[in-house]
């Protein structure tokens, strides 16, 4: 059977059939160019001798084992490339499986249909039929309560749910008092009056607010979050009726980020409420039916559900909400600020038509204060933090190169209408090395 090793793969490929890996001399994460020495898995890749790539390590292979040869090399990486055709074994330091590898998928093609002899007969419509079946074997005639938060993820979940089992199902809206601006009023009028699927709306701000009154730790919070996330849905059972059964929207990129999947060598970035939060005693059954897809590929599943694409494409919306775009302690002062700050971010994003050219936009109130002028008079505020990313599915991002007029037009409106901002930067980091939330 041919192999593919990305990354890690390559590496421990190269180190069990006795070649060698070793700490890099430079590390590199983000955007590299490779030099393609041969062809066959790198066929239609770049112009023939040089491909654009994306790099996420600090170890590389040293030497290869017998029987291999390179076949595609960057200035820090002299094995970018590696393959043993004889035994179908092939090995690449980079990430073809990501967007900003921009003709990786070619790569990836080549080695599925061409090395390894697949057939392409694979279909959303048809996985769309086959979710829908293993969800009414697993849950058979036993009721499902489904959180919702109006973002893709879930409203996806809803749906699929909703074709499987029918009346079994029952959404759940936590508010927390950490969503964005009128958010609340928009989840609850698309799960009644769009998808008529009856919904439980349960208003916890006070109590999320109080558990997480002084606490700064980014990882306290989201676990805090996901425990009084399921105390909240103990509650909301009893409104909607017995229920062994609690449905989410994890997603892969969730589980990567959290735990290490198969119990391989990936570390914890950082725990995502419904992955790493959830209290061991849960009281609940749980169903992920999204669980092994990217973001990308669940917008393609809600398509084939029939959701609104207004809906398909509304940017990601993190479970933990605001409270990770607040570093420091969450005050309700500091959660009026960031929705207003944000809701004029978004606001002239979808004006000047560019909402749909970034993957995810948002806002970040930073525990920093800075002295500014304002007429006459001296202020100390806040400094607000703009986030714009292009990604397809969120395991990699870019920073959007927005212009700067409308960067500065958008700052100058916020320092103007928020009271508690003087002051706005604009955040570039790549995902790697940083990763798209702040926290």
């Amino acid at each position: 059977v041919p192999v593919l090793g990305i990354c890690y793969g390559q590496q421990t490929m190269c180190a069990q059939l006795g070649g060698s890996v070793a700490p890099s001399d430079k590390r590199e994460f983000g955007r590299a160019f490779i030099r393609t020495e041969k062809a066959n898995l790198l066929a239609g890749m770049g112009d023939g001798s040089r491909a654009e790539v994306w790099m996420s390590h600090g170890d590389s292979v040293k030497t290869l084992p017998a029987g291999f040869e390179t076949i595609a090399a960057s200035d820090s990486c002299p094995h970018a490339a590696v393959a043993n055709p004889a035994r179908g074994l092939y090995g690449v330091q980079f990430h073809p499986e990501v967007a900003h590898t921009p003709e990786g998928a070619k790569l990836l093609r080549n080695f599925v249909i061409d090395i390894a002899q697949c057939k392409a007969d694979w279909s959303m419509a048809h996985f769309r039929d086959e979710i829908i079946a293993s969800l009414r074997a697993q849950v058979g005639t036993g009721r499902v309560i489904c959180g919702v938060s109006g973002g893709v993820d879930s409203t996806v979940v809803a749906a699929l749910l909703h074709a499987a089992i029918g009346e079994q199902l029952t959404c759940v809206f936590v508010d927390t008092g950490l969503m964005r601006q009128n958010e609340a009023a928009e989840v609850v009028a698309l799960f009644r009056d769009h998808f008529n699927v009856p919904l439980v709306h349960e208003n916890a701000e006070d109590l999320f607010l109080s558990r997480l009154a002084g606490v700064t730790d980014p990882e306290e919070k989201r676990k805090i979050i996901g425990k009084t996330f399921i105390d909240v849905f103990e509650d909301a059972k009893k409104k909607a009726g017995p229920a062994e059964f609690l449905a989410q929207g994890t997603l892969y990129p969730d589980v990567i980020e959290s735990v290490s999947f198969s119990g391989g060598p990936s570390v914890t970035i950082k725990s995502h409420h419904n992955v790493g939060g959830l209290p061991e005693d849960l009281q609940f059954k749980l169903v992920e039916p999204l669980r092994m897809l990217f973001k990308d590929e669940v917008r393609a599943l809600g398509r084939a559900l029939g959701v609104p694409e207004k809906f398909i494409e509304r940017h990601p919306f993190p479970g933990p909400g605001l409270a990770i775009r607040i570093p420091g302690d969450i005050t309700r002062e500091k959660l009026d600020i960031l929705r207003a700050a944000d809701a004029i971010f978004i606001g002239e994003l979808h004006d000047k038509k560019l909402y749909r050219e970034t993957w995810q936009a948002f806002a970040v109130l930073l525990p920093v204060k800075t002295v500014g002028v304002m007429g006459d008079g001296r202020t100390y505020d806040h400094v607000l933090a703009l986030r714009a990313v292009t990604s397809i599915d969120g395991m990699t991002a870019d920073y959007a190169p927005l212009p700067h007029d409308f960067l500065g037009h958008v700052a100058t409106r916020i320092v103007n209408e928020v009271r508690g901002i003087n002051r706005v930067v604009y955040d570039i980091t790549s995902k790697p090395p940083g990763t798209i939330e702040w926290e």
